[in-house]
């Protein structure tokens, strides 16, 4: 009977501690990873290229705040503008280390992020490569014009959830077919929220214009309309290559990227689009490589040389001067422009690119 105190003492003071461990444990906060899965660059240049792997823990309740903040806020980008270069080949772009016949695009790409494992996986011709880009699926459409594409575009899911008027997205292309680019059969969306365009001649069927047309079209337009999305074509490439003239050809790669320079010198100097653009620049489709159908002359099949396209982003949101091995798609293209301007794009199968962001 001596020892009962002492034995309760020690058994209270026990399950005292016990139950002081059991509610450390139950209240303990757990790490919260925020550093995105790393992916595969590659130098383009010597450029240096570091990058910080960051860790951070928070509690659960700042997670969650951080999470709706990025939601709401997004990006910092504004405006995007596409410049598609049609039918220029890898080989004689990017993919030429010596970079001579892109000086102008070599010297952006330390101030933007590249692709170079970037394709087209649907049909690689000029409306179906651009329907590609615009509505993030692959489709085989008629090339002349004739077939608008299935699905509502970038620019029409942009118009819609914006609710911005009609002048706010366009179309600018020297190639007059791709007026075709403004509208959709998908019935909830044919003839609504339809961008402006600017093709060709006068419109679809009145033919080609020269790029340098179509370069100060678009500049009249940015400067007039303040459009807050653009897809801009060059034709040169394609028109000369198919014209089976190889210096011409490579003359039409070389003043295109002049054209770009143009086109990018005329948004810095814009107070509506300076700091607060994305512009990104793509082909449609490349061509044959040597010993494949007639070359350089054509393009169509799924050789490399016809999938094998470049890629190549500038904007406030992106890296710079890093190119990426990551394999994207050309229908990638609208799920990242989504992201950027804050809208939905739910009948497009591409993805966000997402390790190209800061």
């Amino acid at each position: 009977m001596s020892f009962t105190p002492r034995i309760s003492v020690t058994l209270i003071f026990f399950v005292a501690i016990c139950f002081f461990v059991a509610c450390q444990k139950d209240t303990s906060i757990p790490a919260v990873n925020t550093t995105p899965a790393s992916s595969s660059t590659t130098e383009v240049s010597n450029t240096t290229n570091q990058q910080a792997t960051n860790t951070v823990t928070t509690t659960g309740a700042e997670a969650i705040t951080a999470n709706k903040m990025a939601t709401a806020i997004c990006c910092k980008t504004e405006n995007v503008i596409i410049v598609v270069i049609d039918g220029a080949r890898y080989s004689e772009t990017w993919g030429d280390y010596t970079r001579q016949n892109i000086p102008n695009q070599f010297g952006l790409y330390f101030k933007g992020v590249m692709l170079t494992n970037f394709h087209n996986m649907g049909t690689t011709n000029t409306d179906s490569g651009h329907d590609a880009i615009s509505t993030g699926n692959y489709e085989d459409l008629e090339n002349n014009g004739h077939v608008l594409p299935q699905y509502p575009s970038i620019f029409q899911n942009f118009l819609k959830s914006s609710g911005k008027a009609a002048e706010k997205a366009w179309v600018v292309a020297s190639k007059d077919k791709l007026q075709i680019l403004g509208n959709c059969i998908q019935e909830d969306w044919k003839g609504r929220y339809t961008p402006r365009t600017d093709c060709g001649v006068d419109g679809l069927f009145s033919g080609y214009r020269s790029d340098d047309t179509t370069v100060a079209h678009a500049k009249n337009i940015l400067g007039k309309y303040h459009p807050n999305l653009m897809l801009v074509n060059l034709k040169d490439p394609d028109y000369f290559g198919h014209s089976t003239s190889w210096n011409n050809y490579i003359k039409g790669i070389q003043s295109t990227d002049e054209n770009i320079k143009d086109l990018y010198d005329f948004i810095q100097s814009d107070d509506n689009y300076r700091g607060k653009t994305t512009i990104i620049i793509t082909n449609d489709h490349g061509r044959h490589l040597p010993g494949v159908a007639d070359g350089f002359v054509s393009h169509g099949d799924g050789c490399e040389g016809c999938r094998h396209i470049q890629f190549l982003a500038l904007g406030p949101d992106f890296k710079e001067g890093v190119g990426f091995q990551t394999p994207y798609e050309q229908i990638d293209i609208s799920a990242t422009v989504a992201k950027l301007l804050n809208f939905k794009m739910e009948s497009s199968k591409g993805k966000v690119m997402t390790d190209l962001f800061k």
